[in-house]
């Protein structure tokens, strides 16, 4: 790398966690600074990991990275989680296995989620766009959708909300999603999101310097992450920061702890969770799930409507943008399939924890057996009760 080098000038729109500085590319492969005694970050698949306090990880993927050892690289990078995650990451060979299959066009999202030993996780990703929570996140963005705003999803998880607004014609400008885990964001880069999406995906820690710059009146979303972390103030804080005077904060799925599915993480009382967003609207999630079903904005609460919800969500629209009821359809061109949760034509959850969770609910909306179009159920009422879905091309 040479001072004349035509990279120093090609900035990645990113910043150092740590220093602040704008980052560019120094190698094809990784990301720096460019200050005396430089910093570096991986860049795998064109997601850049810029999660501090992972100094051994960063210097591992670096090393085999400018080895040209990519698929090593992989290994390192996928197998690192979250604080939360309590299971040992498969062995290396299996993880940069698992990688390289990700060329063939036959191995799907459930094949890759399966062997980076995802677990319940991946249940939970290859499901999350019917669930009763997902379905609440999807009405809180139809209710305060982008509208032509540049998005930020904190905690993007494998993309699933990411896909949708990319699909919606002119609903945003600018697409950027951050999740602590890389293994998530690779998933969502090689299985979830359109192959041409033009969507800018971060390894990154909330609870650090957040690597965005600020491009003013931003839609910025956090959903069903703030009761992991110990203080999700801050994080609605810069949040609301972020959006600017003419932006966005969403943050759906915020347990209760009075309610008895509330326990994980650390639930706040819903007034709690009202008091970190001041002037936000509340919803409650069983709301937020209702009015998915039935193709319309939620209705904010009232009074004493949180005091029995599952979970709390906050939305703050400094614009007041109007709602976009088509973000509660398929998107446009969306080959409907029949919903996954339905194996043999039974109704059936994937595991023991999700139907702890989620069964009770989504057996209000999904019948017991998979209907048969026309005849037990016509073709609208089949997509309103997601009995048939959009489904990634590789699900």
């Amino acid at each position: 790398m040479t001072p004349t080098d035509p990279r120093r000038s090609a900035r990645s729109g990113l910043l150092d966690p740590v220093s602040r500085r704008p980052l560019a590319p120094d190698t094809p492969h990784s990301l720096s600074d460019l200050a005396d005694g430089a910093r570096r970050w991986p860049v795998l698949d064109g997601i850049p990991y810029l999660r501090t306090g992972r100094e051994e990880v960063v210097e591992r993927a670096l090393a085999a990275l400018d080895d040209g050892r990519v698929a090593d690289a992989a290994a390192v990078l996928l197998a690192d989680n979250d604080d939360w995650w309590d299971q040992p990451p498969p062995p290396a060979d299996e993880l940069a296995a698992a990688y390289a299959a990700a060329a063939d066009p036959g191995t799907t999202l459930r094949d890759a989620a399966a062997a980076l030993g995802l677990g319940r996780v991946g249940d939970y990703f290859l499901h999350r766009d019917h669930d009763p929570s997902g379905l609440a996140v999807t009405a809180l963005v139809a209710t305060h959708p982008p509208a032509g705003r540049p998005v930020v999803d904190l905690a993007c998880g494998a993309g699933h909300l990411l896909r949708r607004l990319v699909a919606e014609p002119g609903e945003c400008a600018g697409v950027t999603g951050i999740d602590i885990v890389f293994a998530k964001l690779w998933l969502a880069r090689r299985f979830v999101l359109p192959t041409d999406a033009a969507v800018r995906l971060v390894c990154a820690d909330l609870r650090s310097s957040w690597p965005v710059t600020d491009d003013g009146d931003a839609w910025v979303s956090c959903h069903d992450t703030l009761y992991f972390l110990d203080d999700p103030a801050d994080v609605l804080r810069r949040a609301a920061d972020l959006a600017g005077p003419r932006g966005a904060v969403l943050a759906a799925h915020c347990h209760n702890a009075d309610h008895p599915l509330g326990a994980a993480g650390h639930p706040r009382r819903p007034e709690e969770w009202a008091a970190m967003l001041p002037g936000a609207a509340t919803y409650a999630e069983e709301e937020l799930t209702a009015a998915a079903l039935a193709a319309r904005p939620a209705g904010p609460a009232v009074g004493k409507d949180l005091d029995g919800t599952e979970a709390v969500a906050l939305a703050l629209d400094r614009a007041a943008a109007p709602p976009q009821e088509s973000l509660l359809r398929p998107a446009p061109g969306a080959r409907l399939h029949p919903n996954p949760l339905y194996r043999d034509g039974a109704r059936e959850w994937p595991n023991a924890r999700w139907g702890a969770e989620y069964g009770e609910r989504a057996a209000a909306y999904l019948p017991e057996r998979l209907p048969e179009l026309d005849h037990d159920l016509d073709h609208d009422e089949a997509v309103r009760r997601r009995v048939l879905v959009d489904l990634p091309g590789r699900w």
